[in-house]
């Protein structure tokens, strides 16, 4: 019984470090660069392909959000100019997503404070970290 306390507690203690810092991102983001955190992740994303449009699909699985949720996030951003969407040619039920250069530049931008704020909330792991 006490192993399982011990298990649950390192959960909760997971937890609460995970919501400290995604706050402090997300506050940041959204002060500095009027991204939310979610956003940010979205754009981190596609900017790592280099140029390259990732499916929407693969997209939502990577980061833990329903399709629709993405849809909806996505079509914040290309209201914004930050991405495009274009549908499959060879599967039309398949939506491609990829940053614009405005998105990128945004990214990059946002990139600095990102860092920042994990470098202040995350222990180094020693040299050359």
């Amino acid at each position: 019984m006490t192993s399982e306390v011990a298990l649950i507690e390192r959960w909760r203690s997971l937890l609460t470090s995970y919501n400290r810092v995604a706050g402090q991102l997300d506050r940041a983001l959204q002060d500095r660069h009027g991204l939310t955190l979610t956003e940010f992740e979205t754009l981190d994303r596609l900017v790592a392909q280099d140029g390259e449009k990732r499916r929407m699909q693969d997209l939502a699985g990577d980061m833990y959000l329903s399709q629709s949720a993405l849809s909806r996030m996505v079509d914040r951003l290309e209201k914004r100019g930050l991405v495009l969407r274009a549908v499959c040619e060879a599967d039309r039920r398949g939506v491609f997503v990829a940053a614009t250069e405005e998105g990128v530049r945004r990214h990059t931008e946002a990139r600095r404070t990102y860092l920042a704020v994990l470098a202040d909330h995350l222990p180094s792991n020693g040299p050359g970290d």
